[in-house]
């Protein structure tokens, strides 16, 4: 790897290990092996670095979970049913979420410099129909090329919403985490218009 990509893996250890705010140049430059005036010359700024390290460390967690197995006695995963394979999915994420959690915790950081990190903000912004498109295509078991442009739009911002407020429940009360089954059920009723506290 050169500079560059040193530079940026180094800040994705310190984001884990340090938090996004609490990283400084000196820390990406204990981390990257590189020296300081490298982030200036190849990322601008400290921040600017930062604010790739947070878009690479998403990208790649949502590639990760991408992966999920199909769903339903070797059937195709889009043939599942979806109530199942929602549930399937969630246990999956959930899982993740469960075990990575420094990861989780500088998301979670992150969401609340938005309101005055204009740059962050637009930067995150950019990505985020990108992400929503990959979640719709995990959740319906289908190739993100084959996403239609409106499902992207709304039914992938349903998913990142349940996906934000799980981070956030996560590192708030772990021991009473939902499971997949659960957010299954609790979609069925609520689309169903089911009374609360009936069977």
């Amino acid at each position: 790897m050169g500079h560059r990509e040193d530079l940026l893996e180094g800040a994705k250890r310190c984001l884990l290990e340090k938090g996004y705010a609490r990283t400084t140049a000196r820390d990406i430059v204990a981390a990257s092996g590189a020296n300081l005036a490298s982030i200036g010359y190849h990322y601008g700024s400290k921040d600017a670095l930062m604010r790739q390290a947070i878009i690479a460390s998403s990208e790649e967690w949502g590639a990760s979970v991408a992966q999920v197995p199909a769903v339903g006695g070797g059937a195709e995963a889009g043939d599942a049913d979806p109530l199942e394979r929602f549930a399937a999915v969630w246990d999956a994420v959930l899982q993740r979420i469960a075990t990575e959690r420094e990861f989780i915790a500088a998301q979670v950081e992150v969401l609340g410099l938005l309101p005055r990190d204009t740059a962050l903000r637009e930067a995150i912004g950019e990505v985020l129909p990108e992400g929503g498109e990959g979640l719709v295509a995990v959740f319906e078991g289908v190739p993100d090329t084959e996403v239609d442009p409106e499902a992207a739009r709304v039914v992938g911002s349903f998913y990142q919403a349940l996906l934000t407020g799980l981070m956030v429940q996560s590192l708030l009360t772990p021991d009473a985490m939902p499971s997949g089954r659960d957010l299954a059920t609790a979609l069925r009723r609520v689309t169903a218009g089911e009374v609360l506290g009936a069977k």
